[in-house]
């Protein structure tokens, strides 16, 4: 049995989580920091390339000055998970659900946040003593679907991924997600407002 309890505290109650996918050292760096500014503690770079990992460990070092925490994103393999580690991630988040890396990412310290589309999915995650998971695609399954599974499930605390900017979260957030997670739209001005309005809530 595995146990990501400790995102409890990682959100610590913030309702948005930043990914920082595929920018590169600086503009993840500046980006994080917009986020930070902002009031969104949780950040995650995602390792898909030596550039992504390169930009991971800049984001982790910056976050720790802050006293912050750093995940790393599409974690889809061991390799991945020893990856994420070495660059001072916090935690691990993957497209899927599978528990090898579930287990391995526990067993290096880190709680893992799986993806997950179906109810299957989500009770095998929660077999595993998973609380949280990460719905993908969120706009894809869109609000509705979150609804729907709190009947059966309603331990689940869901981190909905996909899609999501400050128009879409608002719904997502209504339905009983705890954190939307945001990309693109932290580097577009005119939704900064709107992102800070989610926050103050």
């Amino acid at each position: 049995m595995t146990d990501n309890s400790s995102f409890d505290e990682l959100f610590g109650g913030v309702r948005l989580m930043a990914i920082l996918r595929g920018m590169g050292v600086e503009r993840s760096l500046a980006v994080a920091t917009t986020a930070w500014d902002l009031g969104i503690e949780a950040v995650e770079v995602p390792v898909q390339t030596p550039t992504d990992v390169e930009a991971l460990h800049a984001v982790a070092e910056a976050a720790a000055a802050r006293g912050l925490r750093v995940g790393a994103g599409t974690v889809v393999s061991p390799e991945h998970v020893r990856q994420a580690k070495d660059a001072g991630a916090a935690f691990t988040v993957s497209p899927g659900f599978d528990v090898e890396i579930v287990r391995a990412s526990h067993a290096a310290g880190m709680p893992s946040l799986p993806g997950v589309g179906t109810a299957t999915e989500l009770q095998l995650a929660l077999r595993e003593g998973l609380t949280w998971v990460k719905a993908f695609p969120a706009s894809v399954l869109g609000a509705g679907w979150f609804g729907a599974m709190r009947g059966p499930f309603p331990q689940a605390r869901f981190v909905a991924t996909g899609g999501m900017d400050a128009a879409t979260a608002p719904s997502f957030l209504q339905t009983g997600v705890r954190v939307v997670a945001v990309g693109s739209a932290l580097e577009d001005p005119a939704q900064l407002p709107a992102l800070a309005q989610l926050l103050a809530r």
